[in-house]
């Protein structure tokens, strides 16, 4: 499908923070992809979670098997408005880069640590790690990426924050922050693939893990009604073995999700007629579900935080993580040697124990607990 007139256009990107020849074969949004697959900081996620820490099972997601999932929700979405295919997975794959391990769990506990000294913030720490931290080039520090997979990439920003990237680069990703625009329809895409990836992805890891029964899910009509078709197409689903119905009952609310966000958004788009992708940014959010499937998703969304992520299992292992993050953060401020020399040079010492302590995986994190206080926080009681 070609691109929509609403669509962003790697031909007429505002460009890179530091100015690169273009490439051969590649246009923008498709060397910022490239160049994000080729980090640390995205090989870093296969090891970092999402609700299961890393040693409690092999088959749960991880911030990369997430990501990934987004991405091709991602492309699928865009593909059916139009939108710019490489740029939604660009987003998708940068927009998870600066999760610390452990979860939000370990964003809460260096939250916490870093609270009188700017806070801490994923969305904020994933930009800093594509325009900061990835020391790859040798004319400029970060990935230098386009403006418009940097925008997408801050998701959320503080008044505060976006002062303060503001005064760094006037008119930048911030922007839309103080004024009250919108990012681009591709940034706005991935917002809605994130809470379809997340939702669907926690039903099977919750079912996986059994901290969640399938017919917890009964009452849901966005679940549950994809049940009970699937089982009228396939009878004999209901005997099988395994969890094939559980797939797919999940398979069918994906499939649902993502043509409910084409319809909804096409429909919005027709209303509304942005001549270009910069109109569209001046305009109300466009990317939406309909009213009933935002209701479901809802409704989804507040069962699986009551049954899932505050299952008494589960709040015992983020509690542990949360002294682990902080102890790690105690030991490396008080001994900034134990850093590699590149964080301990750092004149903010709180940010650069930040900085290292939010890039370690799940398990190298463990590990380094253990190394640095003698105790294994996660052996079993």
């Amino acid at each position: 499908m070609p691109l929509a007139h609403y669509a962003s256009n790697a031909a007429a990107s505002r460009g890179r923070r530091h100015l690169e020849p273009e490439a051969r074969g590649r246009n923008n949004f498709q060397r910022d992809r490239d160049r994000i697959v080729h980090s640390t900081a995205f090989r870093r996620l296969v090891y970092k979670t999402q609700v299961f820490i890393n040693h409690e099972g092999d088959l749960f997601r991880t911030r990369m098997t997430h990501s990934l999932e987004v991405a091709q929700l991602g492309r699928s979405i865009a593909r059916g408005l139009g939108l710019d295919e490489d740029l939604v997975e660009a987003i998708a794959l940068a927009h998870d880069l600066g999760h610390t391990p452990f979860g939000h769990a370990g964003q809460d506990a260096l939250h916490d640590c870093m609270r009188a000294h700017g806070g801490f913030e994923h969305n904020l720490q994933s930009l800093r790690v594509v325009d900061q931290l990835e020391a790859r080039y040798p004319d400029f520090d970060g990935l230098n990426l386009s403006f418009e997979t940097r925008e997408g990439i801050l998701k959320h920003c503080s008044r505060r924050d976006a002062l303060a990237l503001e005064a760094l680069e006037p008119g930048g990703v911030a922007r839309r922050f103080l004024d009250g625009s919108q990012p681009s329809l591709e940034a706005q895409l991935i917002n809605l693939a994130d809470q379809i990836a997340y939702n669907a992805h926690d039903i099977d890891d919750g079912v996986r893990s059994g901290l969640l029964q399938f017919e917890q899910l009964a009452g849901l009509t966005g679940v549950w009604q994809h049940r009970e078709q699937a089982l009228a197409d396939h009878p004999q689903l209901a005997a099988m073995p395994g969890r094939r119905l559980l797939f797919e009952t999940i398979r069918r609310m994906l499939s649902a999700q993502v043509h409910d966000v084409i319809d909804a958004t096409g429909a919005a788009l027709a209303q509304a007629r942005p001549a270009s992708a910069d109109e569209a940014r001046a305009m109300q959010r466009l990317l939406r579900f309909s009213d009933a499937v935002q209701a479901d998703a809802a409704a989804l969304k507040r069962l699986l935080f009551a049954s899932l992520y505050r299952h008494p299992q589960v709040m015992r292992t983020t509690e542990v993580a949360h002294q682990v993050v902080r102890e790690l953060f105690a030991a490396y401020l008080a001994a900034p040697a134990e850093m590699p020399a590149e964080h301990g040079a750092m004149p903010d010492r709180h940010r650069a124990v930040a900085d290292y302590v939010a890039g370690m995986t799940d398990r190298f994190a463990a590990r380094e607990h253990r190394r640095l206080t003698g105790m294994d926080a996660f052996a079993a009681p």
